[in-house]
């Protein structure tokens, strides 16, 4: 074979390779612009919006395309996320993607220093974070002195974290969104709602109290002052309210 062959032959050989190369990244884009998420739904999200879960989840390289995605997360959930157990995703069709959220259960926080530490039905802490994240209530009078994670909180009375997650229930049954319970030494609840304490006493008969506290809810949203519940019987309620002065 002659040179001037073997340069015409070197020449097709790159032309062909270039041209597959240019067809296989035509075919590229063509895919992923044929599979493009464009509709994104989540459920099970208490603490992260729809959009900070999705930036989660569409998280690197193509993150935006349904083949890259059903790629990275085939049989693998999303975990070690800050109040997150575990999310599934789910690939619906090309261009649609389910998440379904499993937050930690968490009974409610207690503000350590600068650290809100969120914590279980059994008082354990399971995360701790520079900020608040609305949706559960800050537990105060508990004197935390000091917290390990993963572990009880050390308090007088672990007891308190059952009446805690019963008074959280409670609230969220009635769809009344506290701002604050505190608890002093005799384990006795007051409740904070803006500029409305209630004091609830002890935690017997909680949800009688919570029903009467629900149904005063929309007396008690323009006033300023304290409702005494404490005192509450079934037979004879005892239902003050002070105003501030």
């Amino acid at each position: 074979m002659s040179d001037l062959d073997s340069r015409i032959e070197k020449k097709k050989k790159v032309v062909f390779w270039l041209a597959l190369v240019c067809l296989l990244l035509i075919i590229f884009r063509v895919i992923l612009e044929a599979c493009t998420i464009t509709e994104f739904s989540v459920s099970g999200n208490r603490h992260y919006t729809t959009a900070q879960i999705r930036q989660i989840v569409e998280n690197g390289w193509f993150g935006d395309n349904t083949i890259m995605v059903a790629l990275k997360y085939h049989n693998k959930s999303i975990r070690d996320i800050p109040f997150i157990e575990t999310m599934d995703v789910t690939v619906q069709d090309r261009h649609s993607i389910r998440v379904q959220v499993y937050e930690k259960a968490m009974a409610g926080y207690v503000q350590y220093l600068e650290h809100y530490l969120y914590f279980d039905n059994d008082g354990k802490v399971v995360e701790n974070a520079s900020v608040a994240t609305p949706g559960l209530p800050m537990v105060t009078g508990l004197n935390i002195d000091h917290f390990v994670m993963y572990e009880p909180l050390p308090v007088k009375d672990p007891d308190i974290f059952q009446t805690i997650l019963d008074v959280t229930n409670m609230l969220k049954k009635h769809d009344i969104m506290a701002d604050c319970i505190y608890f002093n030494d005799k384990n006795e609840i007051t409740l904070y709602f803006a500029k409305v304490r209630v004091e609830l006493g002890s935690s017997e008969l909680l949800e009688e109290k919570i029903q009467q506290l629900e149904a005063m809810m929309g007396y008690l949203t323009d006033q300023s002052g304290m409702l005494d519940l404490k005192n509450y019987k079934t037979d004879s309620p005892n239902i003050t309210f002070t105003e501030d002065r």
